[in-house]
């Protein structure tokens, strides 16, 4: 009984996820109002209204609450310029506090109440997860999923959803790549949180430096005492630990080393790698505690891995683009790599938007997701494609100095998720002139 009631729900899901894509129930939003059905949820002559699930409260807030603050300011930057093909973007974001039941429910707020066009950035691996089946049957566009695990790339199970970030295993294999080149013989510690971004990391990792690995650990992100596992892998006897880490886990693994007296080779993950974020939870964790330390000289020497421009590279066209913009709409925010992640996640769904054209749809978003068209800001190019909704496909290696800035140790490299070559990645860049959406 059971499993015949599961081939129905599955049958009917299905029916949905098939009408969804072929736009049933929808008509091209423009000046002569519905014909023949009703206007894309969202969307009228003047707005299109999205929305998202951000971390602005809970474990994952410190950093990461700053992401839907940069993508904001992108949106008013748009909206000052007369909108997107005529329409200005409405923003909607809930907080999800990182916790998947509450994910459901401003979802399903965002979605039945809100009516919102599509869902862009939402937040977390383990939170995003929770509402991946229900976007699908709903027929929400659901883009740019601020998460690097694999399963937003499914574009037969899950149509509608695209990611954006790199995912976990093509950023570990680029790690492995690296640790394998440049520490040979070393033994090899991974921390990681203990969902996908540890799975999915490690099958990128363990192509590389399966042999190095002497100790592996989780961390639950609601449990902030992480000297057992660092307690471990100290004893393991690891030289090089690698943290698969969200920021204040990486700051917290910092300082947890330094008091136990471990001093590894750290190499952190995109997702915990933004130097002036992990600098700010580094010094107030460590307040918190009744202790005073200098995040920027406890960072010295860690080893990142990023795909997009750093706030600290002064010369690139598409650092010097936002930070006008910061400078114009939020001045009062940090300019870090992790509010510049909001705002090139916005730019680039504007860019869908723009290449969607006035007659939207759903089905239209989607299919200027997949035109394989979308470039930009990144180091490396998105995945997008009619068989793909990986996002960004490699990344480059960097480390901290003393004095705060930032040293290349290696230029950007593509690969993809499966066990193919990575290879250096050279194609010049557009600039912002060359993908210019207003004015």
């Amino acid at each position: 009984m059971r499993s015949s009631r599961s081939a129905i729900a599955i049958a009917l899901a299905s029916a949905l996820v098939l009408a969804a894509c072929g736009g049933a129930g929808e008509t091209p939003a423009n000046s002569g109002g519905a014909q023949n059905g009703e206007p894309a949820p969202g969307v009228t002559d003047t707005e299109v209204v999205i929305g998202t699930h951000q971390p602005l409260t809970g474990p994952a807030a410190p950093g990461y609450s700053k992401i839907s603050v940069g993508s904001r300011a992108v949106y008013d930057y748009i909206n000052d310029g007369g909108g997107i093909n005529g329409r200005k973007i409405t923003y909607k974001v809930e907080d999800d506090a990182y916790n998947p039941t509450k994910t459901v429910e401003v979802v399903k707020k965002l979605v039945l109440e809100e009516k919102i066009f599509a869902m862009v950035g939402g937040l977390g691996t383990s939170t995003h997860s929770k509402v991946l089946d229900y976007l699908t049957t709903e027929g929400v566009p659901d883009l740019l999923v601020s998460s690097g695990a694999l399963m937003w790339d499914s574009p037969q199970k899950h149509p509608n959803t695209f990611g954006y970030q790199v995912d976990y295993t093509r950023e570990g294999k680029v790690q492995g790549q690296y640790i394998k080149d440049n520490f040979a013989g070393k033994k090899v510690g991974l921390l990681m949180q203990n969902d996908d971004i540890g799975t999915d990391s490690q099958k990128g990792l363990d192509q590389f430096i399966k042999d190095q690995v002497v100790d592996r650990k989780t961390y639950d992100p609601a449990n902030t005492d992480v000297t057992p596992q660092i307690s471990a892998l100290q004893a393991s006897g690891a030289e090089v630990l690698v943290c698969e880490c969200i920021p204040a886990f990486a700051a917290l693994t910092i300082l947890t080393s330094l008091k136990i007296g471990y001093k590894p080779q750290l190499v952190v993950s995109s997702i915990g790698a933004d130097p002036a974020t992990l600098t700010g939870l580094v010094e107030q964790f460590a307040r918190q505690g009744g202790t005073q330390v200098s995040g920027g000289a406890l960072l010295t020497g860690i080893i990142g891995t990023r795909y997009l421009p750093s706030v600290r590279g002064a010369d690139d066209p598409w650092t010097s683009f936002f930070k006008e913009i910061h400078a114009k709409y939020i001045p009062q925010e940090a300019f870090t790599d992790t509010l510049v992640y909001g705002m090139v996640m916005a730019y680039t769904f504007a860019q869908a938007l723009k290449a969607a054209g006035r007659d939207l749809t759903r089905q239209k978003i989607m299919d200027a997701m997949s035109s394989g068209e979308l470039k930009g800001p990144g180091l490396t190019p998105f995945g997008f494609g009619k068989d793909s909704h990986a996002g960004y496909t490699g990344a480059l290696v960097f480390q901290l100095a003393a004095d705060g800035s930032v040293k290349t140790l290696q230029e950007a490299k593509v690969t993809d998720r499966e066990s193919g070559e990575v290879k250096s990645y050279s194609e010049k860049r557009l600039t912002p002139q060359d993908v210019k959406l207003v004015g």
